[in-house]
């Protein structure tokens, strides 16, 4: 398996942000939900496609901190355009686990 130096991983920056607000996504071709999330005043809002409808209701997640990739280019799904990658653990071949931080943090945090 290829390595992956220090230089490379501290490339990718990983922000935690505050879910604003949640809406169903049909459109997508896996089920999923669009997702504004807060990154705080230096990065603002911005969107994410995020395939966690068997374990979230959009309810649940309106408020709750996440985890993202904030410098990755910005993706069109459908007619829904996702700034950011949500991350989270793959279960098994369809549920998906959130990265969440252990505590509140502020919002824009890096991941360090």
């Amino acid at each position: 398996m290829g390595g992956l130096s220090w230089e490379e991983f501290e490339r990718v920056d990983v922000r935690a942000g505050t879910v604003t607000r949640v809406e169903e996504f049909p459109e997508a071709r896996v089920p999923a939900y669009k997702l504004w999330i807060d990154f705080g005043p230096e990065i603002g809002e911005k969107r994410s496609s995020a395939r966690v409808t068997d374990l979230y209701r959009p309810d649940e997640l309106v408020g709750r901190q996440v985890a993202a990739v904030v410098n990755f280019p910005p993706r069109q799904i459908g007619p829904f355009v996702s700034e950011v990658l949500t991350l989270g653990f793959y279960a098994d071949e369809h549920t998906v686990v959130l990265v969440l931080p252990e505590r509140r943090v502020p919002d824009g945090a890096r991941l360090g």
